[in-house]
């Protein structure tokens, strides 16, 4: 079977390479990768530090692009060589769900089925931070790599760049150019995103929020007009948004988000913050008329979207990466504080 190295979450702030059975085809629509660029997802260094619900070990890394290594006799689309990206969470692309576009939900998988998370006792899916990766129902998984595009602007844009991509991407088309606001917070990366898409897609003025002067310095170059704020030191606000988006995983964050979202407006959000239970200001809401979404991004489907954007130069996905490293320095590097950090294998 042979074996390779895997980055193990063991427990808060212990991270190790552990050697582990490298995986093989199970079936003819499996791939093997190789990855070979990787992102930290905001999610990922949470897990590192321990405040995250799922216990280790367990593999880390689950935003990445890759080398294919291997394909099974029913894979059609692809073969060794080929570069694409992994989306994170795993999804058939037939079943109803998929075919919905609720490409988190695919009920082929058992429920969070996604890379990196330790959604999985047994580790059946493993992590991206790994030699090698295998990937189920290639043919619809995996997305082709343009080579106008590097691997490491590439491994991200399943799950965060996607993520803020589609808090603005729907309002934004209902209301061409209308302006949104981004409350920014503990979802760095994916608030930032969010800011980067809104001025792609042609907002007019977009407004961003953060307690945070390193976010705010980064929002105010991608375009965006800055608030810096302590948000539950403001109980009025200044101005409300058709658009809202809260990014910043706080109560008191998603509170000044509703609260400065106009009326009959759209306010969506990207976590469902730290805690089990999490406050909403309902009564407010209905009085007011607002429709509030929250929801892990549906990686796979919004990923086509997201890709051509990156190719066109409309979205940079490296203009906030604070550090990029070798893969060999991922154990330390997951742990810095930087909104994005991007790990690149050393060939």
């Amino acid at each position: 079977m042979g074996s390779m190295q895997q980055l193990t979450f063991v427990e808060a702030k212990k991270l190790e390479w552990r050697e582990v059975n490298k995986p093989q085809l199970e079936s003819g629509i499996d791939a093997i990768v190789k990855p070979i660029a990787v992102a930290r997802c905001d999610l990922d260094y949470f897990i590192a530090v321990g405040k995250y619900r799922t216990p280790g070990p367990f593999a880390i890394g689950h935003e990445m692009s890759a080398v294919v290594t291997e394909v099974g006799d029913g894979v059609s689309d692809f073969q060794p060589g080929d570069r694409v990206i992994v989306p994170f969470q795993i999804s058939c692309g037939v079943c109803i769900n998929c075919q919905r576009g609720w490409t988190n939900a695919c009920s082929e998988v058992s429920a969070l089925a996604a890379y990196g998370l330790g959604t999985h006792p047994n580790g059946e899916y493993g992590g991206a931070l790994s030699d090698y990766v295998r990937v189920p129902f290639a043919d619809h998984m995996l997305v082709r790599l343009p080579d106008t595009l590097s691997a490491e602007a590439a491994c991200g844009l399943s799950d965060n760049v996607a993520d803020g991509f589609r808090t603005v991407s729907e309002g934004l088309r209902r209301f061409p150019g209308e302006p949104v606001l981004i409350v920014g917070g503990l979802a760095q990366s994916v608030g930032l995103y969010a800011v980067h898409a809104a001025v792609a897609l042609g907002s007019r003025r977009v407004v961003y929020a953060d307690f945070d002067s390193a976010r705010l310095a980064m929002a105010e170059a991608a375009g965006a007009k800055t608030i810096q704020i302590d948000y539950a030191k403001t109980p009025v606000v200044e101005e409300e948004f058709l658009i809202t988006v809260d990014a910043s995983a706080l109560a008191s964050g998603l509170s000044f988000a509703m609260r400065s979202t106009s009326p009959c407006g759209y306010c969506t959000g990207v976590s469902g913050g730290t805690n089990a239970m999490t406050e909403l200001p309902l009564n407010a809401a209905y009085l007011r008329g607002i429709t509030y979404d929250v929801s892990r991004v549906h990686g796979r489907a919004v990923l086509p979207q997201v890709l051509a954007h990156a190719c066109s130069g409309h979205l940079n996905p490296l203009a906030i990466v604070g550090r990029s490293t070798s893969f060999n320095e991922a154990a330390e590097a997951m742990f810095d504080p930087a909104p994005k950090v991007i790990f690149s294998r050393e060939e």
